[in-house]
């Protein structure tokens, strides 16, 4: 069996234990919470950052904020052979990230699982996820597990492919769910199918964390264009209505 270190075990983190542990033998590492609990439920190993920097394959699960710090730190601890992994909601940059500062001994493959918690607390069978080549020609291999074992359905892509994508998938729908938060509507009683509908995607995004909204709309660097475009839209919009009532 394979040695796996996932380095970050927040919410995400956490999440992933209970799809991959049953097919290796798992090291846990975050400086930020006590993980004896987590050893416990899912038979995992708390260890040192060496530790999981020392497994056949390291799965970094931190925000893309600090990833060149951390990738930095164990990049002098991977042994040759070594696949690094990242979990990051936008790519062209933990790519980058990973590609300088990792050593060439390493292999890398970006990934971006299309779920989280919310979405995946039925099963994650069938769900999406995205995963790019980097370095050392492994990704066909990532995906087959991927598919085989957790049965997820992967698209296989580039990382400017996928951020262009995401930056409208993820870029609008995370600001517009934020903006919706904000609101408050929840009180509401007279709705419609559709307004329920636009709650329950509200829903899936009301626990992520600041550092994730911030990194899907401040590190895709494609997100801008696609909130000019929303913007400029609804503003026609907004005008079309207002021309609409004085012509009323």
């Amino acid at each position: 069996m394979k040695t796996l270190g996932i380095i970050g075990v927040g919410v995400f983190g956490e999440f992933m234990l209970r799809h991959v542990a049953p097919y290796f033998a798992v090291r846990v590492h975050d400086p930020h919470r006590d993980l004896a609990e987590l050893a416990e439920v899912y038979n995992v190993a708390p260890s040192t950052l060496a530790d999981c920097a020392a497994c056949d394959i390291v799965i970094l699960a931190v925000p893309v904020q600090i990833m060149e710090q951390v990738a930095g730190g164990i990049a002098g601890m991977l042994r040759p052979g070594t696949l690094v992994i990242d979990v990051a909601s936008v790519k062209l940059r933990p790519a980058e990230i990973l590609q300088r500062v990792l050593p060439a001994h390493v292999d890398i493959v970006c990934t971006h699982p299309l779920f989280g918690p919310q979405s995946g607390q039925k099963g994650i069978a069938d769900l999406k996820i995205t995963v790019c080549e980097i370095r050392g020609g492994r990704a066909t291999h990532v995906a087959d597990f991927l598919r085989r074992r957790l049965l997820l359905e992967v698209i296989e892509t580039t990382p400017e492919q996928h951020d262009r994508e995401l930056a409208y998938v993820q870029g609008l729908t995370h600001l517009i769910g934020k903006i919706l938060l904000d609101l408050d509507l929840e009180k509401i009683r007279q709705t419609t199918a559709s307004f329920e509908l636009v709650m329950q995607a509200v829903g899936f995004i009301r626990h992520d964390s600041d550092e994730l909204f911030k990194a899907i709309e401040q590190e895709n660097p494609y997100v801008s264009e696609a909130h000019e475009r929303f913007f400029r839209t609804a503003q026609k919009l907004e005008a079309d209505l207002a021309a609409s009532r004085l012509k009323d």
